[in-house]
């Protein structure tokens, strides 16, 4: 594996709190769950691990990373994160507070004085670091609205998302997403949004780093992330996307655009070959490049307290739920903290899942999730839009780790 992840062995406090595990049963259950999604062509192929107390108890590679190539997934394999960028961003922004750099009460205008985007009705607003990390700046996504309807103002100003192409910078970006109205008064309310790029912009500002350097010098450097980065060499072997269709998925020829599941939004444009572009600009919310392995180190690391990125009490901070009832990311019970969705009220969820479990996942087909009670974390990294991120395949990983 390329990650710097190492087996943590048990303590006998440990094993006193953690429930029953059986790995066996849960190793038959995860193949199961996996060769079904390959045998019904919900996915072309996959990397899903499974680290119980710190023990890496499963790990699979299955299926093929270029199916018209007969190229075979690997544990290694690099895939566009997509929204798997933004733990890792996050994380970033916190070691930054924890030093004294920044604080998340922050007028984003501190860093960034021509970011200062209005009220619908023209009136100032204030948005701190805080409500960019929770998402309760008042910005949003292009692809929550349809191109052509009233509020589709987000794709009449060209505004990237982070996985589209553009010849224009992130300055650009910025200075676009300021003209689109905010949707409510930051704080207020909640809305997945374009603010974790904003977010890597304060980042370079703050630190005088480009948002690479800087994350590589925050976060995965200090974790030995080495696959991790922002875009690669063309001809690097990454894994090849591919998007739901029937009778199988079909593979992501040159840009994509593609109808989300309609729980989600509605349209969203991916350029693969952004990912080896070094003029694109970096995004903070979906424009990284990564492994399993180490997607699996930066949750092991969350879950085992935030050395040598953080302290423990900044973990704790990042991992409440900040936003509660009204943002509901995954359903009832549900809320939102610092780069993903906590498990709030697990009674009203339903499931498994313990009560402070963190979990999110990326819009080229990935999940995640760390369950602190159990000592669980999980990672499953897919070539499957949307499958992989929101689709049976998901709940049937997770319902096979529990034994569900």
């Amino acid at each position: 594996m390329s990650s710097v992840f190492t087996p943590i062995r048990p303590t006998a406090a440990h094993v006193d709190r953690a429930p029953a595990f059986d790995r066996r049963a849960m190793v038959a259950r995860l193949d199961h769950a996996i060769d079904r999604a390959l045998g019904e062509h919900r996915i072309v192929g996959g990397v899903v691990l499974v680290a119980h107390r710190g023990e890496l108890v499963y790990a699979r590679a299955a299926g093929l990373a270029d199916r018209e190539a007969g190229v075979a997934m690997q544990i290694d394999s690099r895939f566009r994160l997509s929204s798997v960028t933004k733990p890792i961003v996050a994380l970033a922004t916190l070691a930054l507070a924890e030093r004294g750099v920044l604080s998340l009460d922050d007028a984003v205008t501190r860093w960034l004085p021509a970011f200062a985007p209005r009220l619908e009705d023209g009136s100032p607003a204030r948005i701190t670091l805080h409500h960019l990390l929770t998402h309760t700046a008042g910005l949003g996504y292009g692809f929550q609205t349809a191109p052509d309807a009233p509020d589709g103002l987000y794709h009449r100003l060209g505004i990237s998302d982070g996985l589209d192409l553009v010849d224009f910078d992130l300055d650009e970006n910025l200075r676009r997403i300021a003209q689109a109205p905010l949707g409510f008064t930051p704080g207020s309310a909640h809305r997945y949004s374009v603010a974790y790029d904003v977010l890597g912009a304060v980042i370079e500002h703050a630190t005088g780093q480009s948002l690479p350097d800087a994350i590589e010098a925050l976060v995965t450097g200090p974790l030995g992330m080495r696959g991790t980065a922002f875009h690669v060499p063309p001809g690097t072997p990454l894994v090849v996307p591919y998007v739901d269709a029937m009778p199988q998925p079909e593979r992501m020829n040159g840009d994509t655009t593609a109808q989300l599941p309609p729980e989600i939004g509605h349209c969203v444009k991916f350029s693969p070959a952004r990912a080896f572009s070094a003029q694109a600009f970096a995004s903070g919310g979906a424009g990284m490049i990564g492994s399993a392995p180490d997607i699996l180190t930066l949750f092991e690391a969350i879950r085992t307290g935030g050395a040598p990125i953080v302290a423990r009490a900044t973990v704790a901070r990042m991992t409440r739920a900040h936003v509660g009832g009204q943002a509901q990311t995954l359903g009832p019970g549900w809320g939102f903290g610092y780069g993903w969705a906590v498990l709030d009220d697990a009674a009203l969820a339903g499931g498994a899942q313990s009560a402070g479990t963190i979990q999110w996942g990326g819009v080229y087909g990935h999940a995640w999730f760390v369950d602190p009670t159990a000592e669980l974390t999980v990672v499953a990294l897919t070539n499957g839009a949307f499958e992989g991120m929101r689709g049976p395949f998901t709940t049937d990983v997770r319902d096979a780790v529990y034994g569900a």
